[in-house]
């Protein structure tokens, strides 16, 4: 099954400076949102199976854009995370099988590896609510400095019978970071965790 997707947005996000000290290079996340029919809203559907296929199709697609607005190689992606919000007429297994069968595999192609897991949120909202995207190190879930995040809301979406999903990919960690751990020139990226 295809997505039927009825807007994409993409933002990218570059801090340049935090509490008067300059970032150089800045940090950068972007984020790459898709808003789709939800194919199972208000009816109960045992078999999940077209979304985990549309959870594939949006890995691919919302992680290539995310590569693309950062105008970075795949393999230069330090971070990535992925969440999900249902309107009211879906249920929050409608993300999970979105999120968590089959979207990873084609969103570690667009990022050139990904060893850890994909840091992941999942919830119910409305149209202009705060969807959160937790951020983890694609390759060391060790690695500190990669623990963040980045919000994305879109003024009329998810309306009650579509599904918004979000991919977020970094080219770095957090600004100053020094709460110690695993740095990311440390980690060796094969067990996901280190």
């Amino acid at each position: 099954m295809n997505a039927n997707i009825r807007k994409i947005a993409v933002n990218v996000e570059e801090i340049h400076s935090e509490i008067g000290r300059q970032i150089s290079p800045p940090t950068r996340k972007a984020v790459a949102v898709a808003v789709i029919e939800n194919p199972f809203a208000g009816v109960y559907q045992e078999d999940l199976t077209d979304l985990m296929e549309i959870g594939a199709e949006l890995g691919a697609l919302l992680g290539s854009k995310c590569v693309a607005a950062l105008g970075i190689n795949p393999e230069d992606a330090e971070s990535y995370g992925k969440s999900a919000m249902i309107g009211e007429n879906g249920e929050l297994e409608h993300a999970a099988a979105i999120l968590h069968p089959k979207l990873g595999g084609p969103l570690r192609v667009a990022v050139e590896k990904g060893a850890a897991l994909v840091p992941s949120s999942k919830k119910m909202g409305g149209p202009g609510q705060v969807l959160d995207v937790p951020l983890g190190s694609k390759d060391a879930a060790y690695v500190r400095s990669h623990f963040d995040g980045i919000e994305v809301r879109l003024n009329d979406a998810p309306r009650a019978n579509e599904i918004m999903v979000a991919v977020a990919v970094t080219d770095s960690g957090r600004p100053l970071p020094r709460v110690g751990g695993l740095t990311i020139d440390e980690a060796i990226g094969k067990d996901g965790l280190r």
